[in-house]
């Protein structure tokens, strides 16, 4: 018979053996396995009426993270997207369990061979060129917040940076002058530059010397000088947004968010031709395959094809046989 073995500790030790000194995780990843226990650790308070700090680890089987996970999609209404990357989180913390009380093997495998949920993948939604021309005009830039929401929204759209890396530029990140480009910090601690337009890089140039303060500070902050939040990054896109409708009446049928933005940044490069690798490492992602959701959701690249079909049963149009060049010169006299 295995021992018991208390959660607490084995919990505390993941978290800061395993994510933070061994594998050195992004506050983001860190925030997001806290939340998820948070809330695993909630509904087991409420199942098995035990405190999280006398729980033990065979209490947090299979049936009871199954039990966890229809309670994040029924009762807080989360998505399977969501549902996943908790599943996620919880694989991770039983992998580390596994190799420190081998003794539990068996409750460990049945939660780890719980797979993932499969769900209907949308199309990506993005903004067409008059909705983000739109969107640009809303902020009354004769106020200092407003001045802000426009400088971060015209980065947002021309660089298309994850809401993550825009709240975490810092004044310093923005190169002005020759070879304009701002500088960030994506995911898996990768940094990436990408080169600005002028007037992204006119407009920054302006921001910038409108508070000429140490080169650490956020380069977009809240009223307190602190760096603005997702929420806060959200409430701005929102506010502005809504203001869009009245110019634009198309904005009201989109859900608008930071990442609807980095999706319309891919879909101005993809219509203007840009290879779909280069795509990816614009925006940073993985792997060039990542990009292919873009060409998926472009009815433009598809009318083209269409346009290079013909009906069945049709012959082809005939193919055009140009003149003879002396005839071309006479008849051109």
């Amino acid at each position: 018979m295995s021992a018991r073995v208390l959660l607490a500790p084995l919990l505390e030790s993941f978290f800061v053996d395993r994510l933070i000194r061994q594998r050195q995780a992004s506050s983001h990843t860190i925030a997001a396995y806290r939340d998820t226990f948070r809330l695993l650790l909630a509904f087991a308070l409420q199942r098995l009426g035990r405190e999280p700090s006398a729980l033990e680890l065979a209490q947090i089987d299979a049936p009871l993270v199954g039990g966890f996970l229809d309670h994040l999609e029924k009762q807080r209404g989360n998505s399977a997207r969501t549902r996943n990357a908790r599943l996620a989180a919880i694989h991770s913390f039983f992998k580390y369990a596994a190799l420190q009380e081998p003794s539990h093997g068996a409750v460990i495998q049945r939660v780890l061979a719980m797979p993932s949920k499969r769900y209907q993948r949308k199309l990506v939604g993005f903004l067409a060129p008059p909705e983000v021309e739109a969107l640009l005009a809303a902020p009354d830039r004769s106020q200092w917040a407003g001045r802000r929401d426009y400088a971060m929204l015209l980065l947002a759209v021309q660089t298309g940076l994850r809401v993550s890396e825009l709240i975490g530029l810092r004044r310093r990140d923005i190169t002005l002058g020759t070879g304009a480009h701002v500088r960030c910090e994506g995911k898996g601690r990768k940094e990436r530059c990408t080169p600005l337009l002028k007037q992204t890089a006119r407009v920054l140039s302006a921001w910038l010397r409108e508070s000429p303060v140490d080169s650490g500070e956020p380069l977009f902050p809240n009223a307190r000088g602190k760096p603005l939040s997702r929420d806060g990054v959200q409430y701005v896109l929102a506010k502005h947004a809504k203001r869009a409708h009245q110019s634009c009446p198309s904005l009201s049928k989109k859900r608008i968010s930071p990442h609807i933005l980095r999706h319309s940044t891919a879909m101005d490069l993809l219509h203007h031709g840009v290879d779909h690798s280069v795509i990816a490492l614009w925006l940073g992602h993985e792997s060039p395959e990542t990009t292919q959701m873009y060409i998926t959701a472009d009815m433009a690249l598809k009318q083209k094809a269409l346009a290079k079909t013909r009906p069945p049963g049709t012959r082809p149009a005939a193919r055009f046989t140009p003149d003879d060049h002396l005839l071309a010169f006479l008849k051109g006299l």
